[in-house]
């Protein structure tokens, strides 16, 4: 009977220190989003600047659609931001248009470059995944619909080390099923 209650007791606190190793600081809750003013939404009200100069990503014509006309599937993000720029409000709109009054569901899937370790990344991802989602949902778009993963740095869209790469690896993929 004791050697049952001290290996109780002794699972118990296993378990407790498993629980507690799984916890991680990094909040998700708070994922800015554009305002419908188009006004960014950050900390203290203020746009997150980043310091790295950014990339063009557009086509030869200065569109971001594909040359097939479909709906874009990528909106980028700068460094160590999960802010959705008004450059994609098109974008949403369009994939809210698709997607309000419809069957179809829809994936964001949040990446980052390889800078910083494999958790922030990952919580990144996820914040950017979040962050899209949020916007479609000022739209419209049911909850229901949509789902936010993150890959952080694992899936990259770009291949190197360099701020071309990686400005094409914070992104937030869109698709549609």
């Amino acid at each position: 009977m004791k050697l049952r209650t001290v290996s109780s007791a002794l699972a118990t606190a296993c378990m407790a220190v498993v629980l507690a190793g799984c916890g991680s600081s990094v909040k998700l809750d708070e994922t800015p989003v554009e305002s419908r003013t188009g006004q960014a939404v950050g900390e203290g009200g203020q746009t997150p600047q980043s310091q790295v100069s950014s990339v063009n990503l557009t086509d030869a014509q200065g569109n971001e659609r594909n040359a097939a006309g479909q709906l874009d599937r990528v909106i980028y993000f700068d460094f160590d931001s999960y802010a959705v720029k008004d450059v994609y409000g098109q974008t949403l709109s369009s994939y809210a248009k698709t997607l309000n009054g419809g069957q179809r569901r829809l994936m964001v899937e949040g990446h980052t470059d390889e800078r910083g370790g494999r958790e922030y990344n990952l919580a990144l991802g996820q914040k950017r995944a979040e962050a899209v989602r949020k916007a479609l949902s000022l739209l419209g778009v049911k909850e229901s619909q949509m789902e936010a993963v993150s890959y952080g740095e694992e899936r990259p869209s770009a291949v190197g080390s360099g701020e071309d790469a990686w400005a094409k690896n914070r992104r937030a993929e869109l698709n549609l099923r």
